[in-house]
């Protein structure tokens, strides 16, 4: 009798309970992506269509890439192209690739591990004046790099450090927008517990950085690193004032080089255009490739990090 009793009342909460609310159709979810996917698809022409054009340009001889229009192929000359960019001035155009790699891989690497370290030492550490240099590295980033290589020049030339690698490589060093992004980033990233149990068995503060705290850090470091590969390998201003000698200039400077000299008029000028656009083509591979090797690690750390227990 108490069973038959207590039923209608379990029927009735559930009779009660709320339905689920139902899930937005198919046609609702594209229909508000939409905008979003034409303003992708437009940003992603914007920068995709100079690159279409280089490539393409960098096939036609000299008639054709004045005759015909710019996204057409015109006699297919990129094997002349490229036989002419690694032989003109008796192949410098390889000098300036491996000292562009020499730049960019030095600084690079210097520029992520200074940007780390002090990144990290703000984040998770309390000394005298922290926030003092937090707020000044803050300030050197809204500085624009332009500005500081007029000052840079007249400070190495009195050291006798211009037209020397280390004038290039140097400067390079120094991220601001590196430490500011490493310091954020470890706030969250590196638990405080677990530095204190890595204190607790008898780790030095050095090795719980090189062996706990770096794995953890490695989106913001690879993040950093692609950041200064490509701030390095397309510096142009500061070689350009710090470099007299053509055997050490880095691609930028010496493609433009050969620019100047294929607008000023002298010496077959006109026939210098291929190759200043065939050489941008070989200049701008290595960061592709760089960009699509690296960019897998700097998206599964991302993914990773993003997950909370």
């Amino acid at each position: 009798m108490s069973a038959s009793v207590a039923q209608p009342p379990a029927q009735g909460a559930a009779a009660a309970a709320p339905l689920p609310a139902r899930a937005p159709s198919r046609s609702a979810r594209l229909r508000t992506s939409r905008p979003l996917t034409v303003l992708l698809w437009l940003c992603a022409l914007y920068f995709v269509a100079p690159l279409v054009w280089l490539l393409i340009a960098s096939t036609k001889d000299n008639d054709d890439l004045f005759s015909t229009f710019g996204y057409a192929f015109g006699h297919f000359n990129l094997l002349e192209n490229l036989r002419g960019v690694f032989t003109l001035q008796g192949g410098i155009f390889l000098r300036w690739v491996a000292n562009t790699v020499l730049y960019a891989g030095v600084g690079a690497v210097g520029a992520t591990l200074i940007s780390t370290m002090a990144g990290y030492a703000l984040a998770k550490y309390d000394f005298p004046g922290s926030k003092v240099l937090f707020s000044a590295t803050l300030g050197a980033i809204m500085i624009p790099l332009t500005a500081l290589a007029i000052p840079t020049y007249l400070l190495f030339s009195q050291v006798g450090l211009t037209n020397t690698p280390l004038a290039v490589i140097l400067p390079s060093l120094v991220s601001p927008f590196g430490v500011y992004l490493v310091r954020v980033y470890a706030v969250d990233a590196v638990p405080d517990s677990l530095l204190e149990a890595a204190r607790v068995d008898g780790g030095g503060e050095f090795r719980i950085f090189w062996q706990v705290s770096l794995r953890l850090l490695m989106p913001a470091v690879l993040t950093v690193l692609l950041f200064a590969l490509v701030a390095t390998w397309n510096n142009y201003f500061l070689p350009l004032i710090m470099l007299s000698s053509s055997d050490l200039y880095p691609l930028t400077v010496g493609l433009a080089q050969w620019q100047s000299t294929s607008t000023t008029g002298g010496g077959g000028a006109q026939a210098l255009f291929p190759l200043v656009i065939t050489g941008s083509v070989v200049s701008v591979l290595p960061i592709v490739a760089a960009f699509l090797y690296l960019q897998r690690y700097w998206q599964s750390g991302l993914a990773t990090g993003g997950v909370k227990e």
